[in-house]
């Protein structure tokens, strides 16, 4: 099988708050395991906003393949799609690229093609994407037809430039009756520069619900090598 998939965005108005410096080696990403519910994301006008559910018979068992930490709850999808965000403004651009590490568990429900990406973009001072990284989406093959969440990770380099970055967490349905794209454990963690010392006691403030995000639809082609 070969997975094709599309996810895009671009910020139609900059959103306004609190601002944030930039600050390293801690997780970027609030509410990132779902503990706290759907606490810390916007939802996406004309999509569902997914759930925050208890790991269990109806979802997934604690027993079956996820995080060691992975907690009492976890994110799982609604309806056909599911989509939120959260955007976090470091006050001005950055002046030089810095390493990132982009991590998380994402799965889904037996040999059913539903799934969930995770997906961070790098915005400029005015709001132009200029990078992005994504984790998934995880495939029944990937999970070898297990019900579960499965570790991913991407890092790279964070573009200098860099104003804003917007995190965005999306859940597909694909054949069963419910959304069972599923996710835990999102994390961004950016890494100190040799030579700078972290500022201590920093804590991101997160722009929510202030500024209007278009995205564009995320689209993915499934086809069929047999």
């Amino acid at each position: 099988m070969k997975w094709q998939f599309l996810v895009g965005a671009a910020l139609l108005a900059a959103a306004c708050g609190s601002q944030a410096a930039v600050v390293y080696g801690d997780n970027l990403v609030v509410n990132g395991d779902a503990e706290a519910g759907v606490a810390g994301w916007t939802g996406y006008a004309g999509y569902d906003m997914f759930q925050s559910v208890d790991y269990g018979s109806n979802w997934v068992l604690p027993t079956q393949p996820g995080p060691v930490d992975r907690g009492a709850k976890m994110f799982a999808g609604v309806g056909q799609y599911a989509a939120a965000y959260q955007t976090l403004d470091f006050g001005a651009a950055t002046a030089r690229t810095i390493s990132y590490s982009l991590t998380g568990w994402l799965g889904g429900w037996s040999n059913q093609g539903d799934n969930a990406l995770f997906y961070v973009q790098f915005l400029d001072e005015l709001d132009n994407e200029i990078g992005s990284s994504a984790l998934g989406p995880v495939t029944p093959q990937d999970r070898n037809n297990q019900t579960g969440l499965f570790y991913r990770e991407a890092e790279g380099f964070m573009p200098a430039g860099t104003r804003k970055l917007s995190f965005w967490l999306s859940m597909e349905r694909l054949v069963s009756g419910d959304n069972d794209g599923y996710a835990d454990n999102l994390s961004f963690v950016l890494e100190a520069p040799a030579g700078e010392v972290p500022e201590p006691g920093t804590t991101p403030m997160l722009l929510l619900g202030a500024g209007m995000l278009g995205w564009a639809r995320r689209r993915r082609k499934l086809d069929r090598v047999r």
